[in-house]
């Protein structure tokens, strides 16, 4: 999963990045401090896997990896080349999903590039700027499209009512993540690369005095209206505490926490939130040497599955032997779980399910 955070100039999604990665990606009060996007790698936080590991007792222990990437600030006119905005735009095409990064706080000492505070103004400046973008790119399509046409080919025919369609949706201001497709106009759109096709996670980063009443704060209502307009989820967050709690010490960090009146870290929830984004679960695969967790999208089958650890797996599959997580919990140890009759063989239709324990079987 690669997630790309964007925003305006000085919005905190550097701070909000280095919290995440821990990775030391600069974060200064001036635009256009990252021009080239910072790329960090963070562990998924799972309970489950650890609970696993503690029964399995393996030689090493492998969570699951979300990527994410610190894209530079958009501003007025990025689709038209201002503050390099080509650049960033083409950065924005390469990831799974868009975490937009608001700002819902005050602070005389860190510059706004439009003078004042409007989260609705902001979230509709980079919307504008990414339709603006994509317009651009179907114009491209039609005129392509119309081209072949000539060749009096049906499906020319129907890809160019549906490119104009949505180009009629963008030109009334609607991304494409908030129309209802068909089958086959995602087929069609998925060619294009639009960037309002990727689905948004909203985060509105407030300040440290608004953490007790962050949910009925105006500033992160403002994001939550028009989130619930697109079907969009808004994470809120404090960057600046997030920050804090990255450099403690995991006994440090509980505390911390308990202080603060929050059950987890802010970024927990955000990573939680982009696998929900993107329809993905976790599976386990655990043995003396390895417990490890596995991302896979909601639905997939278990061959393929197989195939996400080795494709000599999938190419062999014989069948998967299935424990849920709960089940296994509950018998205490995977012995147990046998002698119980909680681990069922399924077959290569089998649809995974979130938190299932897997061993493959399989011959090549």
């Amino acid at each position: 999963m690669q997630l790309g955070i964007i925003g305006m100039p000085n919005v905190g999604k550097s701070t909000l990045f280095n919290a995440i990665t821990k990775a030391g990606a600069e974060a200064a009060n001036y635009p256009f401090c990252t021009i080239d996007p910072n790329v960090g790698v963070v562990e998924v936080p799972d309970p489950r896997l650890a609970r696993i590991a503690e029964m399995v007792k393996p030689e090493k222990v492998v969570p699951a990896l979300t990527e994410f990437v610190d894209i530079a600030g958009l501003v007025r006119g990025a689709s038209r080349g201002e503050g390099l905005g080509n650049k960033f735009l083409s950065h924005i095409r390469e990831v799974d999903a868009i975490v937009h990064v608001v700002r819902c706080f005050r602070d005389i000492n860190v510059t706004h590039v439009e003078g004042d505070i409007g989260p609705a103004r902001d979230i509709e400046t980079i919307n504008t700027e990414l339709i603006l973008a994509d317009l651009e790119t179907l114009e491209r399509r039609i005129d392509r499209a119309r081209k072949m046409m000539k060749t009096h080919d049906k499906k020319y025919e129907v890809e160019l009512q549906i490119l104009e369609n949505v180009q009629d949706a963008l030109n009334s201001g609607q991304p494409v993540r908030s129309l209802h497709l068909e089958p086959e106009e995602e087929v069609v759109l998925r060619d294009a690369h639009l960037l309002t096709c990727k689905p948004v996670l909203y985060v509105a980063n407030i300040s440290e005095d608004d953490l007790p009443e962050a949910e009925s704060s105006p500033l992160v209502e403002e994001v939550r209206k028009i989130a619930g307009e697109e079907g969009s989820e808004v994470v809120v967050v404090c960057g600046k505490i997030e920050s804090e709690i990255a450099e403690l010490a995991d006994a440090e960090k509980a505390e911390f926490l308990t202080d603060l009146g929050l059950r987890e870290p802010g970024l927990n929830r955000l990573i939680r939130a982009g696998y929900r984004l993107l329809g993905l679960i976790t599976f386990f695969t655990a043995g003396p040497r390895e417990v490890k967790a596995w991302t896979v999208r909601r639905g997939t089958r278990a061959q393929p599955a197989a195939a996400k650890i080795h494709t000599d797996m999938a190419r062999g599959f014989i069948r998967a032997e299935i424990v849920p997580y709960e089940d296994l919990i509950s018998a205490g140890s995977m012995p147990a779980a046998r002698e119980k009759g909680l681990i069922r063989l399924e077959g290569k239709d089998y649809v995974i399910q979130d938190g299932d324990v897997v061993y493959f079987r399989f011959n090549v």
